[in-house]
Order: C-alpha cells, then sequence, then structure tokens
C-alpha cells in the first residue's frame, strides 16, 4: 500500500513537473528553509531534473528577499512601512549594514530568524542595491548548493531510507530551532520592565 502511494505521487509529480517547478518559486515567499529543504529533498529522491530544482528555488530564494530591500526603503517615508523598521532588530542591524554588508549576508542566511530584519534594515539605511542583490544571490547559492550537498551525502550513506527520513529530520530541526526562539522572544522584556 504504502509503496503504491509513494509510486502514485512520484507519477503525479513527474507529470506535473512544471508545476513542482513554479511552487519551488512560490516556497521561498513562505518559509525559506522549509522551501530548500523541499528542494533538496526533490533532488535526492530524483524527482525531476536536480539542476532545474536548483535554478528554481534559488531564484525563488532571491526574490523573495530582494523585496524586503524595499521594504525598508519604504519604511523612510511611508508610514505603514515604518513599523518593521522600528523594531530593535533593525536598529541594531545598522552598523553591520553600513560597514560590512557581504559578509554580514552571508552570515545571517545561514541562522533562520535573522534574515528579514537585516534585509529591512538594508533597505532602511539605504545599502547599495546591487552589492544588495549580488550578496543576496550568492548566498542563496552557496545555502541551497550546502543544502544539496549534505543531502546527497547523507543520502549516499544511508540508502533509500534517506529519501523519507531527511526531510523529517531537517524539517523537526528548523520547526524546534523556531519554537526555541520564539519562547525566548517571549521571554525578553523591554529595559527596565520588570516580570
Amino acid at each position: 500500500m504504502e509503496s503504491d502511494f509513494a509510486a502514485h505521487l512520484s507519477q503525479m509529480m513527474a507529470d506535473n513537473m512544471w508545476g513542482v517547478y513554479a511552487c519551488l518559486l512560490i516556497a521561498p515567499f513562505v518559509q525559506e528553509d522549509a522551501a530548500v529543504i523541499g528542494a533538496a529533498s526533490l533532488s535526492l529522491a530524483s524527482m525531476g531534473d536536480s539542476a532545474l530544482i536548483f535554478l528554481f528555488v534559488a531564484i525563488g530564494l532571491t526574490a523573495s528577499d530582494l523585496w524586503k530591500y524595499w521594504l525598508g526603503r519604504a519604511a523612510r517615508t511611508r508610514a505603514w512601512a515604518k513599523r518593521f523598521a522600528e523594531k530593535p532588530a533593525v536598529a541594531k542591524a545598522e552598523n553591520l549594514v553600513r560597514e560590512k554588508l557581504g559578509a554580514t549576508l552571508m552570515t545571517v542566511r545561514f541562522v533562520p530568524g535573522t534574515r528579514i530584519p537585516l534585509y529591512v534594515a538594508s533597505g532602511y539605511f539605504q545599502a547599495p542595491w546591487l552589492q544588495f542583490a549580488f550578496w543576496i544571490a550568492v548566498s542563496a547559492i552557496a545555502y541551497i548548493a550546502i543544502a544539496f550537498a549534505l543531502f546527497h551525502s547523507v543520502g549516499a550513506v544511508a540508502g533509500e531510507a534517506a529519501k523519507v527520513w531527511l526531510p523529517v529530520i531537517a524539517i523537526s530541526v528548523l520547526l524546534l530551532y523556531l519554537l526555541v526562539r520564539w519562547m525566548k522572544s517571549r521571554h525578553v522584556r523591554p529595559e527596565g520592565e520588570s516580570r
């Protein structure tokens, strides 16, 4: 029964690969890390052309980050966007954006929960657009390449079981990390405020 379902799912995806590729363009707008894990899982399972999977998720990931720069720029003149730029994480990012943009963008790519404030700060503090776009694309390609390499190397060692369990483990670790960050953020109080 399980193999019939897997075979049916595999055939359905094979018949609709351009739809899958389109989903890879959109998925990073919903959750970047899950999109990359999903793309690496598809590649590991040989569900589609790995080069096209890589390309589509890279374009989606880059596009999903580039618009956040413009949200920061809009915050300078638009009241509705100002609330994003007034967050403490954005203010803390000013020196990083102004003095170490490339290194900062490469670093935050690998730390979930830090990207959006840094990308908004890049626009708000008027980092050079072309430099920002370059580092966003480079960091996206590096992140995806590492995920694909990790999935394929673990898959080569673990065999068929990796196709099922590796994505489950990766998503579970991501969810656990996000839950811990969320719980910690709920316990942080503004300066001077007692519990």
